[in-house]
């Protein structure tokens, strides 16, 4: 056991290129018996013949740095930049994703883990601390440039404290939203820079397991891309009686039949990622390969088959996969290699999702404005609460005493409503309401705005593209179709074990909107231009002239001769004749 335990470490310290990072504990059997691992890659054919690619890393370690006078410095699989920061800024959960591209509920159904376009960052910070915003500023910043990302454009400007719509997703059941911090960037851009240091996060790098198909060339010439990382502490068994601190790393993508240019609906390992799989992690736990078998063989056929079969309640719905195990010899063949094969049969109908939003902005000019966010119930006879949250910039003056909810042409009163005001260049405003939503409805809320004029300093460098308002949260208990699991430490598969489930009939739902567009009252910035153009060309033309007659003298040009006395003049002067005058 010891020397096997050996071999894992060499095998860990020659895949990780990042010199320091793990120490000299990781050889201890003491400190292997700490992390543990697991990978997991669910496929999800969907009926519109795109594709959709969930993966799953997840790496627990059983060590509480928050406990006063204890300090870590011993890192094994958990990465030590992540754990250094946890330590510094007193995190209790972390929770951090990069989105590029729009979720289309209505054509894809609900993914796993939600996230809205750009990127959003929400943090739990520990009751100890008490400078929060210093502890969030130093945090954006840090986490900017392990990230490689924008997050240092996070200020006060564009962070909220929600009071109900972010609670704690690991162990604690914190009340006191002070401790919380919530921002989004609308406008951030994934690329490759992003998805490097992402990687660099696994134990094993994208040299083995599952990561070896994470080729950003595939990744990012798809419809929706989207990765994440969140940190909290959870319970290692029934009756937490040890805790250790969970990073689960997501990577979300889905493939578009159109954008790969495939001519018939046809997806391989291969065709998605440029590569195939050929082995597991050597320091994983588990690693294993899910395809949503569900609507199989109507809509497709996968090959090659495998005899491992595995249910699990996602969503509310109880799904079937076909379980590829990658730390088994023969789930590679003679190949040494696992290349799945999904061939589409025909159309399908897909069911509805159960909740779904969408928000847009009316009006015309640039003085004022109103803001749309319509909330579909399509359950067909039951009713359940929704909390929306719209966090909105200071420059767009909301008024309150607009705010209008309807359902079914009838006013809906919310039950509970949170409001806080903006200030200029100092905070958004925050709307929290809690609305019931009648079933098979569609609920409608409104509030009017008015644009603020900006200083000529406070314009983007392309003022005429617009300005982006981060997208509306929706969250909600929605019921489910069949009983939900509420073991939440039982062993099941990752992609649905990360929102612990605390009732059998109800399952918990968060919908993010699209992000908006708002134009603002913008001045003419090429005026200046103009301006200085003009000035240059007056004084060019003004000045020049008066000082060409000032200095230029003037001479008296004699008559020249005609052309047949030049003719003359020339033959006489080759003769050696005087000339004619």
């Amino acid at each position: 056991c010891e020397i096997k335990q050996l071999s894992d470490c060499l095998i860990r310290l020659l895949l990780d290129r990042r010199d320091g990072t793990r120490t000299s504990e990781a050889l201890t059997p003491a400190a292997a018996a700490r992390d543990e691992f697991q990978e997991e890659l669910v496929i999800r054919p969907l009926h519109s013949g795109d594709i959709y690619a969930s993966f799953q890393f997840r790496t627990l370690w059983d060590t509480d740095f928050l406990q006063e006078g204890q300090k870590v410095s011993h890192y094994r699989l958990f990465p030590k930049s992540l754990g250094q920061v946890l330590s510094k800024f007193s995190v209790r959960e972390l929770h951090i994703s990069f989105t590029q591209g729009f979720w289309r509920t209505m054509q894809w159904g609900q993914p796993f883990i939600p996230s809205p376009p750009g990127a959003e960052l929400w943090v739990w910070f520990h009751d100890t601390v008490s400078d929060v915003d210093g502890n969030w500023k130093e945090l954006t910043n840090v986490l900017s440039g392990i990230f490689c990302a924008s997050l240092n454009f996070i200020d006060l400007t564009n962070t909220v404290q929600p009071s109900a719509s972010f609670k704690p997703l690991g162990l604690g059941n914190a009340t006191d939203h002070r401790f919380l911090r919530y921002a989004t960037l609308p406008r951030e851009i994934v690329c490759t820079e992003n998805l490097t240091p992402w990687k660099k996060l696994l134990p094993c790098g994208s040299k083995a397991g599952l990561a070896v198909l994470l080729k950003s060339e595939k990744l990012f010439h798809s419809s929706f891309h989207s990765q994440a990382v969140h940190i909290r502490p959870v319970c290692q068994d029934e009756q937490c009686t040890s805790k250790a601190w969970e990073l689960r790393q997501t990577l979300n993508v889905v493939f578009d039949l159109y954008t790969a240019g495939q001519g018939k609906k046809e997806w391989s390992l291969f065709k998605m990622f440029s590569r195939t799989l050929t082995e597991a992690c050597p320091l994983a736990t588990s690693s294993k390969v899910y395809v949503d078998i569900t609507d199989n063989p109507e809509l497709f056929e996968l090959s090659p088959a495998t005899p491992l079969l595995s249910q699990a309640v996602v969503l509310g719905d109880r799904r079937t996969y076909s379980v590829y195990d990658l730390s088994r010899a023969e789930t590679f063949g003679q190949l040494r290699s696992l290349n799945l094969l999904l061939r589409w049969k025909g159309d399908g109908e897909m069911l509805r999702p159960l909740l779904h939003a969408e928000r847009y902005v009316a009006g015309f000019g640039l003085q004022t404005g109103e803001i749309h966010t319509v909330i579909y119930n399509n359950h067909p006879y039951r009713a359940f609460p929704v909390l929306l949250m719209d966090s909105v910039p200071w420059y767009l003056q909301l008024y309150i005493h607009t705010l209008t909810v309807t359902s079914k042409s009838r006013d809906n009163k919310p039950s509970y409503i949170h409001y806080q005001p903006a200030k200029d260049r100092h905070r958004p405003h925050l709307l929290e309401m809690l609305i019931q939503l009648p079933p098979h409805s569609m609920t409608e809320v409104t509030v009017q705005f008015e644009r603020a004029l900006l200083k000529w300093t406070e314009y983007t460098p392309d003022p005429n593209h617009g300005f982006y308002v981060g997208s509306s949260v929706v969250s909600a208990l929605v019921p489910s179709m069949v009983a939900m699991n509420t073991n939440f430490t039982q062993d099941q598969p990752l992609f649905s074990s990360f929102v612990p489930v605390k009732e059998e009939s109800s399952y918990f739902v968060r919908v993010y909107t699209e992000p908006l567009l708002v134009n603002l009252p913008t001045p003419d910035f090429s005026m200046p231009y103009n301006v200085i153009c003009l000035t240059c060309t007056v004084v060019a033309v003004g000045y020049g002239s008066f000082y060409n007659l000032l200095t230029r003298t003037f001479q008296v040009d004699e008559p020249s001769l005609p052309l047949a006395k030049r003719l003359a003049n020339l033959i006489r002067r080759i003769r050696g004749v005087p000339l004619l005058t």
